[in-house]
C-alpha cells in the first residue's frame, strides 16, 4: 500500500500531523529520535574525552613500566615508540569506548527521564529536566558509593545543569511557538487578573 493510502486510513500520519508532532516536541525532535540522538552524541563525546585521557595515561604507564630498561641504540628507540605508541592507541580505545558506554547511560537515563516526566504531566518544560537531572545524580551517587557531602554536591550540579539545560530548551520552545505548561498557566492568570480589574473598574464606574 502507498502513503496515502494508509493516511487515507488513518494508519500513517499526515504531513500536518507529523509537523504538529514536531513543534510540540522538545528541541523540535521527537523522542523516539531524540532518545537514539542523545545517546549517540554522549557517546561521542565520552569516547573522545576517554581516549584523550586513556593513551595519555597509557603512555605514562609505558614510560614508567620501561624506564630502567630504556633502548641505548637507534633501532631500539624505534621499536620503543612503536611499542609506546600501540600501547597509547589500545589504552585509548579502551578508555574511550568504557568512557563513552557510561557517559551515553546516564545522559540516556536522564533522557528517558525527562520523557516520562513530560508524559506523565502532559507538558514539557524546565522542571521535567530539573527532576530528572536530580534523579540521575542521586542514581549516579548511589552507584559509586558518594559519601553524603559528595553526593550533595553532585545534586547541586545536577540542579544547576537542569535550570540551565531546561531554561534554553524553554527559551527555544517559546520561540518556535510551542506551549509550555507553567507559561500558559501564567498567562491564564494574567488575563483572569486583568479581567477582574477591568470589571472592578466598570462597575466603580457606574
Amino acid at each position: 500500500m502507498t502513503r496515502e493510502q494508509l493516511q487515507a486510513e488513518g494508519r500513517y500520519p499526515s504531513q500536518a500531523e507529523i509537523h504538529e508532532i514536531y513543534r510540540t516536541s522538545r528541541l523540535s525532535i521527537p523522542t523516539y529520535a531524540r532518545l537514539p540522538l542523545s545517546a549517540a552524541l554522549s557517546f561521542s563525546v565520552g569516547l573522545c574525552l576517554g581516549a584523550t585521557q586513556g593513551s595519555k595515561m597509557a603512555g605514562l604507564r609505558f614510560r614508567a613500566e620501561h624506564t630502567h630498561k630504556l633502548p641505548q641504540t637507534t633501532t631500539g628507540w624505534y621499536h620503543y615508540h612503536k611499542s609506546k605508541n600501540y600501547h597509547m592507541a589500545f589504552g585509548g580505545l579502551r578508555e574511550g569506548i568504557r568512557m563513552g558506554a557510561k557517559v551515553s547511560f546516564w545522559t540516556t537515563a536522564m533522557s528517558g527521564i525527562e520523557a516520562m516526566f513530560d508524559s506523565y504531566r502532559g507538558t514539557s518544560d524546565f522542571l521535567n529536566t530539573v527532576t530528572s537531572c536530580v534523579t540521575v545524580a542521586g542514581a549516579f551517587s548511589l552507584w559509586n558509593r558518594y559519601s553524603l557531602p559528595m553526593a550533595a554536591r553532585t545534586t547541586k550540579t545536577a540542579l544547576v545543569v537542569g535550570l540551565i539545560y531546561g531554561g534554553l530548551q524553554d527559551l527555544t520552545a517559546m520561540a518556535k511557538g510551542r506551549p509550555i505548561g507553567y507559561v500558559d498557566y501564567l498567562k491564564r492568570q494574567f488575563n483572569r487578573a486583568s479581567g477582574e480589574g477591568g470589571d472592578n473598574t466598570t462597575k466603580s464606574a457606574v
